[in-house]
């Protein structure tokens, strides 16, 4: 697993330790990109199942100010310090061992509003839909945002969730993409 594109291109990141997660492959990672960027001119970013973190330094790579990164495993936090590290970008990055639903809490106190949310939950847990209604209920993706979510082909996900419209999905084997942004984006 590496960095694909932008600053930190070649650099190789570290996959968590055992089966607890599967790191999306630079292959999917690529077109996820190539679809959303492949550039970025600032912003802020969750990376909420981060995982190893990798998702969260690319946007990182490609030119995002700053990254939130969320994990509830404790291999999976200490995994993303060593990868900020190897890429030294631990400035650009906060990163918070809790579970997904209490560190949206968190986020909603601190009004933090968010230019580009990746989501990629573990497949056996998946909850997509409600924290998506939750992100959208409380505002916390910017007009112009982006929500990525990455799942099993076997998920089917609504077009529209609340405020939010599916606009692109794209299928990588096993692995589907799912690009939601608000409504009314759409509607200009």
């Amino acid at each position: 697993m590496r960095v694909v594109s932008g600053k930190y291109k070649g650099k190789s990141l570290k996959a968590v330790p055992g089966n607890s997660t599967r790191p999306t492959t630079d292959k999917v990672k690529e077109a996820l990109f190539n679809i959303i960027g492949p550039y970025f001119d600032g912003g802020l970013c969750l990376d909420l199942f981060a995982g190893s973190g990798g998702l969260g330094i690319e946007a990182l790579s490609r030119g995002v100010d700053k990254v939130l990164f969320i994990d509830r495993d404790g291999k999976a936090i200490q995994t993303i310090h060593d990868n900020l590290k190897q890429c030294q970008a631990e400035e650009q990055a906060e990163v918070y061992r809790n579970d997904a639903n209490r560190a949206l809490k968190a986020i909603i106190k601190r009004e933090l509003i968010f230019d580009y949310i990746f989501l990629d939950p573990p497949y056996a847990k998946q909850q997509l839909k409600e924290i998506i209604e939750v992100i959208d209920k409380n505002g916390l993706l910017n007009e112009q945002g982006l929500i990525v979510c990455e799942h099993s082909t076997d998920v089917k996900l609504p077009t529209a969730i609340q405020g939010l419209t599916q606009i692109k999905q794209e299928t990588y084997g096993i692995i589907t993409i799912s690009i939601y942004a608000k409504s009314s984006l759409m509607e200009n």
